[in-house]
């Protein structure tokens, strides 16, 4: 279990544009078609509070893809919508604790301790892999240097074979 919390928890991080929501509506499908309750978390990470109305997206694309509870966190705001100075993770994580939620997927919240999966885009992107702790995979756009294949788990975002493993790491963590 992530962190003692009793539900597995999963982090997918990267920079705009990297394919996160992507990746979080596939685990979705995939875990909600083994018949567990899954739930999102998203950090909206461009400033400001999110959008009242999510249709299209990402908590919509979460939601239409299986997710029992999603919730987007932004400028003091928790769609779900609870309003207060600042929401922790732990403090939404906490939240869903309520829901008897199997497992719960974060998009964002690079900094957090959870296990994570990280996209690379550009070659720029991977300062993330020094920044970043409890990485289980890296999924990069582009061929990555053997130092880094040495040090990570990679997948190629074109061969979606990551899907599987990152299943199964959920699993471990759910038993």
């Amino acid at each position: 279990m992530a962190m003692g919390l009793g539900i597995p928890i999963l982090q997918i991080v990267g920079y705009q544009n990297s394919g996160k929501t992507t990746l979080v509506e596939k685990l979705v499908k995939l875990i909600a078609g083994e018949g567990l309750r899954v739930s999102t978390i998203k950090h909206h990470g461009h400033g400001g509070k999110p959008d009242i109305d999510d249709i299209g997206k990402d908590s919509d694309i979460h939601r239409q893809a299986g997710a029992v509870a999603t919730s987007v966190e932004g400028g003091g705001v928790l769609r779900l919508h609870c309003e207060k100075s600042n929401w922790q993770l732990s403090e939404i994580i906490e939240l869903y604790k309520l829901l008897n939620i199997d497992m719960i997927l974060v998009e964002g919240y690079k900094m957090n301790e959870y296990p994570k999966v990280v996209l690379l885009r550009k070659k720029e992107d991977q300062v993330l892999l020094d920044k970043l702790t409890n990485i289980i995979a890296v999924i990069s756009w582009f061929p990555l240097q053997e130092n880094i294949k040495k040090s990570f788990k990679t997948y190629s975002l074109d061969n979606e074979n990551y899907l599987n493993d990152i299943l199964q790491v959920m699993r471990d963590l759910h038993e």
